[in-house]
């Protein structure tokens, strides 16, 4: 699946099956359920989850929430948007970003 495609299952009331959880999350965040995406990862213990749990908090405005998840995730809060952000998670986590 491309980025494209992605996007195009947003149409739909529910994710694709085959998703990974990183994945599902962002697709219902994209859909407004940010509680439902936040559940997702929480119940994750991976470094994607962690770096999408970064991305949610930052995206709630809890900086330091989201400081946390970003060291749990090895990684820095990005100075981009937030769109890009979620964009380049998505290509990342789909294969793209390789």
């Amino acid at each position: 699946m491309q980025l494209d495609e992605f996007r195009g299952t947003l149409k739909a009331g529910e994710p694709p099956r085959a998703l990974a959880a990183p994945l599902a999350a962002l697709w219902h965040e994209a859909k407004g359920d940010w509680a439902r995406a936040h559940e997702i990862v929480q119940a994750e213990r991976s470094k994607a989850a962690a770096r999408v749990h970064a991305y949610l908090h930052r995206k709630e405005g809890d900086s330091a929430n989201a400081d946390y998840w970003y060291a749990r995730a090895s990684t820095e809060r990005p100075s981009g948007t937030l769109d890009n952000e979620w964009q380049e998670l998505v290509q990342q986590f789909l294969g793209e970003g390789k």
